[in-house]
């Protein structure tokens, strides 16, 4: 028995050491963001001088709620070749990255991870939680989740405000399993999407939208120009579908960030 004791406490002494021995895995330094999300919660967590580059997405005053932060940044176009001359050690991009970008950056030896984006407030709390970990930024990560989650209960309104319609170009609506979804709901609204069975992005008919009755109307706000699939947000049977109409900016609705509750805000 006491040769045993002796033979665990010596495998576990080798065991310390060997892990002592081991060398740590340091915390990337020249990071390259390739995705107006990753962009948004890079910046957010990112050490000094650690984020190299985000996409030129995030310097749009139109599309990123960061767009003043993303000025600091190297803007990239998402093209392999110029993310591969910066030198990073980790390249983020996203979920819908061409295929063919991500292969080349990988055979070239550049560490790439596409982190999915988030649909729900559960979700942007793994991404955030994930960022951190890639960046080697886990305290900071902690803070930004306890922020995010002390800032959401805020926003967040009791499910008493009636039916509300999210409705955008082409005549779209978002469903309950879609983050535009989870910001309605946060704001107190049924969403009447649910009436027709839509938990995701799908089309639905100005008719039924109508006959449905909301007690608010949720779009986005028109981009410059002439654009064919917008029309249908001007058709007067739209403007008289319900009592309240609210226009938002699409910027705080695009990401899973915490940026989110901006959103939630907007539907006060």
């Amino acid at each position: 028995m006491r040769g045993c004791v002796r033979r665990s406490s010596t495998m576990l002494a080798a065991a310390v050491a060997i892990a002592a021995a081991l060398p740590v895995v340091a915390a990337p330094q020249r990071v390259v963001s390739m995705n107006l999300c990753s962009d948004q919660l890079a910046m957010m967590l990112a050490a000094p001088g650690q984020l190299l580059s985000v996409s030129s997405l995030a310097q749009d005053p139109r599309l990123s709620p960061m767009a003043d932060e993303a000025a600091a940044y190297v803007p990239n176009s998402g093209r392999a070749e110029e993310i591969y001359l910066m030198r990073p050690d980790l390249v983020i991009a996203g979920t819908y990255t061409p295929p063919a970008t991500l292969s080349m950056l990988r055979r070239l030896g550049i560490r790439v991870e596409t982190p999915p984006p988030a649909e729900d407030f559960d979700a942007i709390r793994t991404e955030i939680t994930r960022m951190g970990r890639l960046l080697g930024r886990e305290e900071g990560a902690r803070d930004l989740l306890a922020r995010f989650d002390a800032d959401l209960a805020a926003a967040t309104r009791p499910a008493d405000r009636g039916r509300a319609a999210l409705y955008s170009a082409n005549g779209y609506t978002s469903g309950t399993k879609t983050l535009a979804g989870a910001i309605l709901e946060a704001a107190g609204y049924d969403n009447i999407a649910a009436d027709y069975g839509i938990a995701v992005t799908a089309g639905l008919p100005l008719e039924l939208l109508v006959m449905a009755r909301p007690d608010r109307l949720v779009t986005g706000t028109n981009w410059p120009g002439q654009s064919r699939s917008e029309a249908i947000l001007s058709h007067p049977a739209l403007a008289a579908a319900a009592p309240v109409k609210t226009r938002v900016r699409d910027l705080f609705w695009t990401c899973g960030t915490p940026l989110v509750t901006r959103a939630i805000r907007s539907l006060e």
